[in-house]
């Protein structure tokens, strides 16, 4: 071999592993050394089947049942498989291109042109077939780039389908506890009702009988009318979350309206978990889903810069022609009808008015976008991580305090009711003892509510027990959905 073609050989081979991308850096984020919080356990993983930890089965089920059926986790897994199918084009695009071509033609040429060769005015056929290969020498890394941008972005659609399956997961368990709120809210006003209407007739007969005056009758009619007023403003509460419930669960509109909600403990029964396993807090950007979706985007952006940056420079392809070509079917596939061909071309930029330039201006603002997003990201994540420790241990502090409330309430109506019935005092001691338990009996099931919630908010925030495992899941094919529980036992 001639040693200049060796040599330029040896050079494109080199030219061909360069890539104008610049060096990717991960951000450095500033975070504290630990969370200082009892609330958080040290040395332990999250589970991946974290929502068990509260102890209640129908919550299970249910949350099972919506990572089976719901819509948006089949949206975000066809978005995986979409970024799959690019990335594989993507990646054929730096291997060759094998086609074959026929052709046939019957024709005469004009006797006044310079190609005729002697044949001007005579007809005659043209048959053509063979393969055609074809090659873009990837010089710069603009297809390898192009093929990093796909695989990261594959990357970033298996996690951001993770982040939506961890967003799913929580708002199920939170639906299922406000719904459980909301029962047991309705069961006190309920009884709450029950027991003023016994009060009504109660004064009813004692005003008939000239015992007590009409103010005391009224007052109780109107306290009455109170509680009554509760029970529908709760009842649409309560179809109002089942029914969002029930689409968390991507059931048909036929189910939406007919099949009732599995449930199981009531809301003072279910078990909050004591802590939640924490970890340290640099740990947190790697156990988000999220955060490695944005870092996967940052990784794409920065290779699209090579790509664009390719664009100034020339590409070098290479195509080439084996095949057979006669002038009548008979001799076409006869030794003497062989013909190949091959050649290659450059093609460079000369004058482009900066559009070379622009494309490289709109990649790099592309890349400063997304290590905004992703330093914003960050600052979300941890900010969720406080808010829900904030709400969990006010919560707590909230739920101790209502409870010795709810007694002393009580106490205080018995007394109350002695004093009345003694002559001592009116009877709006009694209603308003009445009416401060009631209010309260109720914001109590509203801080169980939000003590559970806390929790749940609290798992979703340190990444539900996601390790980051994005390269199996992502080049693994979707399973089929399985078809949701049935036959659950509902209210």
């Amino acid at each position: 071999m001639n040693r200049g073609a060796l040599l330029i050989g040896m050079l494109v081979l080199w030219l061909g592993g360069c890539s104008l991308a610049p060096e990717l850096s991960k951000p450095e984020t500033a975070v504290p050394q630990d969370w200082s919080s009892s609330a958080l356990a040290q040395g332990e993983e999250i589970p991946t089947d974290w929502w068990r930890r509260f102890g209640d089965p129908a919550l299970v089920d249910l949350v099972e049942e919506a990572l089976s059926a719901n819509t948006d986790l089949q949206q975000a897994a066809a978005r995986v498989a979409e970024a799959r199918a690019l990335l594989t084009g993507r990646e054929a695009e730096r291997y060759p291109l094998l086609e074959i071509e026929g052709n046939a033609a019957r024709q005469s040429l004009s006797e006044e042109t310079a190609t005729s060769a002697g044949r001007g005015g005579e007809t005659f056929t043209d048959l053509q077939v063979g393969g055609v290969l074809s090659y873009e020498l990837d010089l710069w890394g603009r297809l390898a780039n192009a093929s990093e941008a796909a695989r990261t972005r594959l990357l970033a659609s298996a996690a951001n389908r993770e982040a939506v399956r961890l967003a799913v997961i929580g708002e199920v368990a939170n639906g299922y506890f406000n719904l459980r709120a909301l029962d047991r809210q309705i069961e006190i006003a309920k009884r709450t009702v029950a027991s003023r209407r016994e009060t009504v007739a109660l004064q009813r007969t004692r005003f008939e009988g000239g015992d007590v005056d009409e103010l005391t009758l009224r007052q109780a009619e109107s306290e009455l009318a109170a509680a009554e007023s509760e029970l529908p403003a709760l009842r649409r509460q309560r179809t109002l979350q089942r029914n969002a419930l029930a689409v968390l669960l991507g059931r048909s509109p036929q189910e939406i309206a007919e099949r009732p909600i599995a449930v199981a403990r009531p809301i003072d029964a279910i078990d909050a978990p004591a802590s939640v396993p924490g970890g340290r807090p640099a740990d947190l950007i790697v156990r988000r889903p999220d955060i490695a979706a944005a870092e996967q985007e940052l990784a794409a952006t920065n290779a699209e810069i090579g790509v664009a940056r390719a664009a100034f420079l020339p590409t070098i392809s290479f195509a080439g022609l084996l095949g057979l070509q006669s002038a009548s079917g008979g001799d076409l596939f006869q030794g003497s009808a062989s013909t190949w061909q091959f050649g290659g071309s450059l093609l460079g930029p000369l004058l482009d008015f900066g559009r070379a330039e622009a494309l490289v201006a709109q990649a790099e603002a592309r890349q400063r976008q997304a290590l905004i997003a992703y330093r914003a990201t960050v600052q979300t994540a941890f900010q969720e991580v406080l808010d829900a420790l904030a709400g969990l241990r006010r919560s707590e502090q909230r739920l101790q305090a209502q409870a010795r409330q709810v007694a002393a309430l009580r106490r205080t109506i018995e007394l109350a009711r002695q004093r009345y019935e003694g002559g001592v005092s009116s009877y709006l001691e009694v209603l308003d003892a009445e009416r401060s338990l009631f209010t309260t009996e109720l914001g109590l099931v509203e801080t169980q509510r939000e003590r559970l919630q806390s929790s749940v908010n609290l798992y979703r925030a340190l990444g539900g027990g996601w390790h980051g495992s994005l390269v199996t899941e992502a080049t693994d094919p979707e399973p089929e959905p399985a078809d949701p529980p049935r036959g659950q036992r509902g209210s």
